[in-house]
């Protein structure tokens, strides 16, 4: 079973991998289109530049060579351009929409952006006269910049969407099994233990011994009270406000006569009562399946703490053992259905236990502390009824 998790993890750790090195492909090749399209508009600036120089220094131009170089320089709607006097005055401009207010300000500080972005050109006039050329980013270039990170969200989204979809569909599929499962496990159960409460109805009509018949009687009660927990599992059982400090003494004598006599069993509870809606047989059993597991994890061997407290408006109830511990990266994971350690177990107990716990609003179970060798502590935290 630990095995078949360790790959689940392995699966997920390697789709993340995957999707990371989509990513990574996306940006490089949306980065080396996006730097070829930069150098093409530097180059057309470039013409343009040149354009503008010719048009501005040669009058004897022909009307045919004006007509192209003009063409040249109304090519360009899309690339802002500012020219500057070598004093750094603005000339001329095209492709800015300037404010009305302060436009002189406004020009000098998109000078200010332009130099930080591009190289600007320079026009050589002759005589020792320059004009500089800054320029921006087109539209188009600006916007595919943005592109790679709005399709990588778009992915991140639609793959979160869908990881969700499905773990929301598997989820609800084991729900359906595992309440299915219970329910019919109570079902079957049912019909033997009637059985059995008529044989011992009949047996105390003979000469049979008092102390056996007292002991069967407590058997087929335990019975029932195990037929009810599985018919309870996955509908809306009847609660009322319980005192856990009593609930967990109940459990914690019932199990302490059944465990190992090499397991130390001791308790704290709390001063006061401290009160929950809770169904009184669910709970016993979350706390059986804790001490069951805590024995477990301690090979029949050591001490198991119940400690009950209260803080502000929460109930917390402590199992702490001194097993062999559990590593950090599963802590998470022993709640997992089929998740053991145990060569012949099942691994629903944990599972069963959060389930059962966090049905009830407020409720929430987790490992608080682990350490390899020392033990663990399990908390549950109830919701105050106070």
């Amino acid at each position: 079973m630990i095995r078949w998790y360790d790959s689940r993890q392995y699966l997920k750790y390697v789709f993340i991998i995957v999707a990371m090195l989509i990513a990574l492909v996306s940006l490089v090749v949306s980065d080396s289109l996006i730097k070829k399209l930069a150098e093409e508009e530097r180059q057309k600036m470039e013409v343009w530049t040149e354009a503008q120089r010719l048009f501005i220094l040669d009058d004897s131009t022909q009307t045919s060579q004006i007509s192209l170089i003009w063409k040249v320089i109304e090519s360009n709607t899309t690339i802002p351009v500012i020219c500057c006097d070598d004093q750094g005055n603005v000339v001329s401009y095209n492709n800015i929409k300037v404010p009305e207010r302060n436009p002189e300000l406004f020009l000098q500080k998109k000078v200010r952006e332009l130099k930080a972005k591009n190289p600007p050109f320079s026009l050589d006039f002759g005589d020792n006269t320059y004009q500089y050329l800054y320029y921006d980013d087109s539209v188009i270039l600006k916007r595919l910049l943005l592109y790679p990170y709005i399709q990588l969200l778009v992915i991140a989204v639609f793959i979160m969407i869908s990881f969700l979809a499905l773990a929301g569909t598997k989820k609800a599929e084991q729900n359906k099994v595992w309440v299915g499962l219970s329910k019919e496990t109570a079902h079957q159960l049912g019909t033997p233990i009637s059985s059995l409460i008529a044989w011992v109805e009949y047996l105390k009509t003979k000469e049979v011994d008092a102390a056996y018949l007292t002991e069967m009687e407590k058997d087929v009660k335990r019975l029932e009270v195990i037929a009810e927990r599985f018919s309870k599992i996955g509908s809306n059982p009847d609660v009322i406000p319980l005192n856990i400090n009593e609930a967990v003494r109940s459990a914690y004598t019932y199990m302490e006569s059944r465990v190992s006599s090499k397991v130390k069993m001791s308790a704290e509870f709390s001063g006061q009562p401290l009160l929950a809606l809770m169904n009184e047989a669910l709970f016993s059993w979350v706390i059986e399946n804790l001490t069951k597991n805590a024995v477990d994890a301690m090979d029949g061997q050591g001490s198991i703490l119940f400690r009950v407290s209260e803080k502000g408006r929460k109930i917390l109830v402590d199992v702490t053992d001194t097993g062999k511990g559990i590593p950090k990266s599963k802590f998470k994971t022993v709640f997992m259905p089929g998740y053991t350690t145990k060569a012949r177990g099942w691994g629903l107990g944990l599972s069963l236990v959060r389930r059962i716990v966090e049905s009830y609003p407020g409720g929430r179970i987790y490992v608080k502390n682990s350490e390899i060798g020392k033990g663990t502590t399990f908390r549950i935290e109830l919701r105050s009824k106070l």
